[in-house]
């Protein structure tokens, strides 16, 4: 009888964990439709999860970035939804005995959600507005788990009374009324599977509006990629990249649903006419189209958080000259849909290069996880410092009034990229046949001051020119080739590069932050 009322227990607290995520699946699905019907609203979730990424220390986001590349935000996500998860299931377990402290603990839960919500740095709405999704939550999901563990709960017996024979110790009674539990559960879970096909449903669809869009033809044309600016060699890197494989790194968990029909561009703060931009107005002005390689500051020496494609884009300068700079001004703040901000120097966007606000990429409209409907490309510069991707707001000041999310969190306010190579053949602990000549080819970047040359040298040697492939463009990384006389052994393969200014790359090993890396990049090879 013992051991038939222990496993009866252990059901009883398997059903409690399946009420307690259950229950929470319900409320957060009905807030996830909640703050999709409103506008300038964050859900709990994504809030609590946006909040997680603010206050996760520089060092862990650099590992997590060098770790899961894209990837990052999808382990974040996951762990922040597997915490809940097994919050919700804890809670559970703890109602099967005392119900008002699972109720208690869920209430808790969801203030979390609630303070993350109000202060989240993308919502925008009042705050008021900002309370309903979670407000909307909280009551569904508490329901939910009163009704789940009423089924479930065992009460006790008020003072002075003691508990019947059956219930006596601390085994939980075999029995339960499962069939009323049962029908409590298709009951929640078709609300929590409603809520989420609600959420979906009611979402605004940036990739509909994405599909309508027609870029047209730029003014200024980039010219076609000259002959010889790629070398025909396995496992080096194309010239250009494509869209689906262009490396991904920003702060946003969920791309920003931003429809060109509701957007706009303000180009405000010190300037003589401030601008308010349809994307219709962007379009109107001059296009231009320039072939750009992008550079993420999280790229360690050797790594490959850099991409090259084709942008299309209205010239900055062009934006800011139809403003008015006033004098005394040296930077503009840059503002994401998100609410990311990012500081880029006045300079950088007046001094003739191609910095653009960018409105198509690879031939295409900016896909939507690429800053979908337009955003910022500046040759030359970390991406933290200029590339605002779902960008809304230019604000024309001075790097002396205001500090952007990257500089808060330890990094320069100006970075310009380091001139840097990498060998991509062979790869690292690479076994090669002995015998003949063994080619070895990588990239060389200096965006905006453009590649000079490529040395490469085996065992600390003599420094040996590589061969360049054909310049595109300063702003684009550049291909370099050397035909090395291996012999048998273990060896090691270094590269440097230097660019037009006459600057050698530094062997010095710097790490990412403050201004991006530095060191001469080398893999390890044996020849047999």
């Amino acid at each position: 009888m013992t051991e038939q009322r222990s496993a009866g227990g252990r059901k009883r607290l398997l059903a409690g964990a399946s009420a307690g995520l259950l229950a929470g699946a319900a409320g957060v699905a009905l807030a996830e439709a909640v703050a999709a019907l409103l506008s300038g609203v964050t859900s709990p979730l994504l809030a609590v999860s946006n909040r997680a990424v603010d206050l996760t220390p520089r060092p862990v986001k650099e590992w997590a970035v060098s770790t899961f590349g894209s990837a990052d935000k999808a382990v974040l996500l996951c762990g922040v939804v597997a915490t809940v998860a097994v919050a919700l299931v804890a809670l559970g377990v703890l109602g099967v005995r005392r119900p008002r402290a699972a109720v208690a603990g869920l209430v808790v839960l969801n203030l979390v959600g609630a303070f993350a919500a109000v202060t989240d740095r993308a919502a925008v709405g009042p705050g008021w507005v900002r309370l309903v999704a979670p407000a909307a939550g909280l009551l569904v999901s508490v329901v939910a788990l009163v009704l789940l563990l009423r089924p479930l709960n065992v009460r006790r017996p008020r003072a002075g009374r003691s508990l019947p024979a059956h219930v006596a110790g601390d085994d939980l009674p075999a029995a339960f009324d499962r069939r009323r539990f049962l029908a409590r559960v298709v009951a929640v879970g078709a609300v929590a599977v409603g809520g989420g096909l609600a959420s979906q449903a009611l979402a605004t669809t940036a990739s509909q509006s994405r599909a309508g869009v027609s870029i047209p033809r730029p003014r200024s044309a980039a010219p076609p990629v000259p002959a010889g600016a790629s070398f025909d060699i396995d496992g080096l890197t194309p010239h250009l990249s494509a869209n689906r494989g262009f490396y991904r790194v920003d702060t946003a968990l969920v791309v920003p649903n931003v429809p060109v029909d509701t957007w706009r561009l303000r180009v405000h703060g010190m300037v003589e006419r401030p601008l308010e931009l349809t994307f219709a107005d962007l379009l109107s002005r001059r296009l231009v189209e320039r072939r750009i390689t992008l550079t993420c500051v999280s790229n360690p020496v050797g790594g490959d958080l850099m991409d090259t494609t084709t942008w299309i884009g209205v010239p900055l300068a062009d934006l800011l000259a139809e403003a008015g700079v006033r004098s005394g001004a040296d930077a503009v703040k840059s503002t994401s849909a998100d609410d990311m901000t990012i500081g880029t120097p006045l300079s950088a966007l007046t001094d003739g290069r191609d910095a653009m606000v960018a409105v198509a990429m690879g031939g295409e409209p900016l896909p939507l996880e690429h800053g979908f409907p337009a955003r910022m490309v500046v040759p030359g510069l970390y991406g933290y410092v200029s590339a605002t991707k779902w960008l809304v707001d230019l604000e024309v000041t001075r790097f002396a009034d205001f500090s952007a999310y990257w500089t808060d969190r330890g990094y320069a306010a100006q970075a310009p990229i380091k001139t840097s190579s990498r060998i991509d053949v062979p790869r690292s602990f690479a076994q090669l046949p002995a015998g003949g000549p063994t080619t070895v080819a990588g990239l060389a970047w200096s965006q905006h001051r453009g590649i000079d040359s490529v040395e490469v040298r085996a065992d600390d040697g003599p420094w040996q020119q590589a061969t360049l492939a054909v310049e595109d463009s300063r702003d684009t990384w550049r291909q370099w080739r050397w035909t090395w006389e291996s012999t048998p052994g273990t060896h090691q393969l270094q590269v440097r590069a230097t660019d037009r200014t006459g600057r050698t790359q530094t062997p010095v090993r710097e790490p990412i932050a403050p201004d991006g890396a530095s060191g001469w990049h080398n893999v390890t090879v044996t020849v047999s």
